[in-house]
């Protein structure tokens, strides 16, 4: 643990959990695919660190994932909750915790691998616009299906899907800077590569950009194990594939990723970025399972990295996988575990440094 911070739990016995997101009143929204649920878990107001109780806001969903919280000038609300096979609308009932009138606003591919479907809404002035992640089929392959290995966008209402970005073989997690109001996005390469190969990655996301998978990976390395075709140049060069932002461990299996705002943070964290790095599976010596702070400068020009968060892997054995990450104004960050079933509150405290 990075000095300065302390780690506890906020919430226990979750079983799964993976996205986090909020409401309106402060309740932290929390899916858990593995249960087909989606949890309202209530703020810390008896002081005692902990989360002071647990609804289930709905269930029997198909592996439910992203989560979208859209608000009226009214107070009114929607919140869209991605299913493996769809997008669904609801109205929400912040109060009673129910949400109410369903309506399926997308139709997603169901079969294949990479089931997980991560939501964003775009910032103002296109905040009726939705993203949808949908990773690849497969481990490298030629998609039949359209829609697979990209992030999608759609308007609020369900109209209107189309390609946003593609070439990202499974994009779980995306985030905006808060100065460019550009949008960031983890990747998990390809496996069957060896144990360095090829790298995960952070990639900065351009409307109609291609990252390159099945054919390219990281800074437009041609996957030749793959695409055994002949070509005059390089086929991952520019204009036609965008090569990688920032190239992370192969297998580290990157998730969440958020920035640290300016307030209630010291001047040496403002704008840095944490990734989750959920684990590897297929390694010979594991990697990832932990935190990593990617120092960034205002525009977000890589300046290094660090680990942040480690001691989720003891040899072989994973006591944690960490996933999600929600940085708060204000000193504390939130990171859920789908391996240890908890939500961890992590405090700044700039007396212990």
């Amino acid at each position: 643990m990075t000095d300065g911070f302390s780690i506890s739990i906020f919430a226990e016995n979750l079983v799964a959990p993976r996205v986090m997101a909020y409401d309106p009143v402060g309740n932290m929204l929390v899916s858990v695919p593995s249960k087909g649920k989606v949890f309202a878990l209530l703020p810390d107001k008896n002081g005692d660190g902990m989360s002071d109780e647990t609804k289930t806001l709905i269930a029997g969903l198909k592996n439910p994932h992203g989560i979208a919280v859209k608000c009226q000038e009214t107070g009114a609300c929607k919140i869209y909750i991605a299913e493996t096979d769809k997008v669904r609308m609801y109205d929400y009932d912040e109060q009673n915790f129910k949400l109410k009138n369903p309506k399926d606003v997308v139709d997603l591919p169901a079969d294949g691998g990479h089931s997980t479907r991560t939501l964003m809404l775009l910032p103002y002035p296109n905040d009726n616009k939705l993203l949808v992640s949908v990773g690849s089929s497969c481990n490298v392959c030629d998609e039949k299906d359209w829609r697979r290995a990209k992030i999608l966008v759609v308007n609020a209402d369900g109209s209107n899907l189309q390609t946003y970005a593609r070439g990202l073989r499974n994009s779980v997690f995306m985030a905006i800077h808060p100065v460019t109001g550009k949008i960031w996005a983890t990747e998990m390469g390809r496996d069957l590569l060896g144990d360095n190969l090829p790298p995960d990655e952070v990639n900065i996301i351009g409307e109609e950009n291609n990252y390159g998978w099945p054919v390219c990976y990281g800074k437009n390395i041609h996957d030749t194990n793959f695409d055994k075709n002949t070509y005059i140049r390089n086929p991952c060069e520019e204009p036609f594939e965008t090569e990688s932002y920032i190239d992370i461990p192969a297998h580290s299996a990157p998730l969440g990723l958020a920035f640290f705002p300016e307030e209630g943070w010291p001047e040496e964290y403002w704008y840095n970025l944490l990734v989750a790095y959920h684990g590897s599976w297929n390694r010979t010596e594991p990697t990832g399972y932990k935190i990593a702070r990617y120092k960034l400068d205002a525009n977000g020009k890589y300046i290094g990295v660090e680990d942040f968060i480690t001691g989720w892997l003891n040899g072989s054995n994973a006591l944690g996988r960490p996933v999600d990450i929600m940085i708060q104004p204000g000193g504390t960050i939130f990171i859920s575990d789908d391996k240890a079933g908890v939500i961890y509150r992590v405090k700044y405290n700039k007396e212990a440094r």
